[in-house]
């Protein structure tokens, strides 16, 4: 499952391909969503949640509000089923489902919307390779370092001056997070910890110098 970018998406694979997948593009009901979308591509499936035996969340980057409903349900369906959750970056899933789409051949760069007139990126070698460590930034400040190459996601689609040659897919797909983290540990590679990559603070924060009130 992924919720760290507009798609709230989920995905069963056996191990060896996708069973079943779900993917609705809401930025804003990302916890009223995600359960539902488990619930039909178990339905779809066939199959029982107690079937499980792992779960794979989107790590991101993304937003601090959407990026943790996915974390928070990947970590309790963990506990409670005790199988294990591997994270896994978000933008390995895109550039991942691009090399599957056939969209990109070469070097490359995945980004998406990061708010705040910024774009979550990463550059990769080809689908399967990044690299570099993703980052955030705005588009006009890594345009001429990503100037000749393709690059994927909502990100560039958002900003045409910024990357003339916008590819697709705009959003993560499960079916490619799980289809890429089902290779990795088949090949023995380790996978990512569950945990939230932000590579900023929230938008919502403590207002500095507010007044206590206490009563008389």
């Amino acid at each position: 499952m992924d919720t760290a970018t507009p798609a709230v998406t989920v995905a069963l694979h056996d191990g060896t391909s996708v069973v079943a997948s779900s993917g609705q593009v809401d930025a804003r009901r990302h916890g009223e969503l995600l359960l539902p979308a488990v619930d039909r591509v178990l339905a779809e499936a066939g199959v029982k949640l107690d079937a499980v035996t792992g779960v794979v969340v989107g790590v991101g980057p993304g937003p601090y509000t959407g990026l943790r409903v996915g974390l928070v349900t990947a970590a309790t369906f963990g506990s409670a089923l005790a199988v294990p959750v591997h994270g896994i970056c978000t933008l390995d899933g895109l550039a991942y489902a691009a090399g599957q789409d056939g969209g990109v051949e070469g070097p490359f760069a995945v980004a998406t919307d990061a708010r705040r007139k910024e774009v979550y990126w990463a550059r990769y070698e080809d689908a399967r390779t990044r690299t570099g460590e993703p980052a955030v930034d705005r588009p006009a400040d890594i345009a001429e370092a990503l100037a000749g190459l393709p690059v994927v996601g909502a990100g560039a689609a958002l900003y045409p001056e910024a990357f003339p040659d916008a590819r697709g897919p705009e959003h993560v797909a499960a079916g490619a997070l799980a289809s890429l983290a089902a290779e990795r540990l088949a090949a023995g590679r380790g996978l990512l910890e569950p945990q939230p990559l932000y590579l900023r603070r929230p938008d919502a924060q403590v207002p500095k110098n507010y007044k206590v009130v206490t009563p008389q």
